[in-house]
């Protein structure tokens, strides 16, 4: 079946867009439901056409799709999809977007710069969008972008359930590789019960991608170092934070993030004799030749297809994350 109905009749209908069809159909299995047959596809000169082969006449429907490389191809489809679904009279359209596309353009650094991260809400809900999911989110302010509810879906849950069965807390220390995350890294070592460590970097603003490391506050030396952020790029970041731990005394480093962004040259830089080991999640697919043996993917599906459900049946999104905020 391509759709769940509720006792009140309601029924609830998942679509995706082409970016990650792995990740949608693993929603789809945890809700034990099918994704809508949709007709997309790319015309010769770019343009981007989907339909909907069934009805969605009066759906609580749900457009999944993960913003990967090409990142503008991936939001032109689910804003055509928004479209397609606002015009075939959708009841409620929800965005579930596991990774939000600009979200780093939060804000005005300099003169004359745009506020990306709005302007992705403001077409999402010009498109017929009328709820936006999607998991931690870069800047928590990008909640107040959308003129309506944001379910921010906290990864750490998913995360925390691996290192507890892998790390000992007694030889842990949790690292925030900057100023902006050490909240979140904070919650981090209190769920773990290991001690925090905060690395002061600052950036060449002349010099794109290139980070200056200044100093460590926090028990380093001869410890296990656990990096926590939420998404890698580059992996420039990452790798100058290891350098810096490994050369204070650090035993083992280890990192975690939400997003395998995996921009050249990532895979490469990761594979780094100062990193032992990363582990990530699928918000955004990891192709086989962006893998290797030191890298462990863990599954969003089941959190997100959670969140769904909740969504659906009017239940709290909050009540899943004690603490994590």
């Amino acid at each position: 079946m391509s759709a769940i109905t509720s006792s009140g009749g309601k029924r609830l209908v998942l679509v995706s867009g082409r970016a990650h069809p792995q990740l949608a159909e693993d929603i789809a299995t945890e809700l034990d439901t099918e994704l809508l047959p949709t007709d997309a596809r790319t015309f010769a000169n770019g343009e981007i056409y989907a339909r909907f082969q069934e009805s969605v006449r009066g759906a609580d429907m749900f457009v999944i799709q993960s913003h990967t490389s090409p990142i503008n191809e991936w939001l032109m489809e689910q804003l055509i999809m928004l479209d397609a679904a606002k015009r075939a009279s959708a009841k409620r359209i929800t965005v579930v977007a596991p990774f939000y596309p600009y979200a780093r353009q939060d804000k005005k650094g300099r003169g004359r710069e745009p506020i990306s991260a709005r302007l992705v809400a403001d077409l999402f809900k010009a498109a017929g969008a009328d709820r936006i999911m999607s998991v931690d989110l870069h800047a928590a302010q990008i909640q107040g972008f959308f003129d309506g509810p944001v379910d921010h879906l906290f990864a750490m849950p998913v995360l925390l359930e691996h290192f507890q069965q892998q790390l000992d807390p007694s030889t842990l220390t949790v690292v925030s590789p900057d100023m902006g995350r050490v909240r979140v890294a904070d919650v981090w070592s209190d769920k773990l019960g290991a001690p925090l460590a905060i690395i002061h970097k600052r950036r060449d603003p002349l010099v794109p991608n290139q980070i200056s490391v200044h100093e460590i506050i926090g028990p380093v030396e001869g410890r296990v170092c656990l990096i926590v952020d939420d998404l890698i790029d580059t992996g420039r970041t990452i790798v100058k934070a290891a350098e810096a731990l490994k050369e204070q005394g650090a035993t083992t480093v280890v990192v975690a993030a939400t997003h395998a962004v995996f921009s050249d040259p990532a895979v490469e830089l990761l594979q780094s004799t100062m990193i032992d080991s990363v582990v990530v999640t699928d918000t955004l697919p990891v192709p086989e030749a962006k893998r290797w043996d030191r890298l462990t993917v863990l599954p969003i599906a089941p959190l997100i297809a959670r969140a769904i459900h909740e969504v659906f049946d009017d239940g709290s999104v909050t009540s899943m994350f004690d603490g994590a905020a």
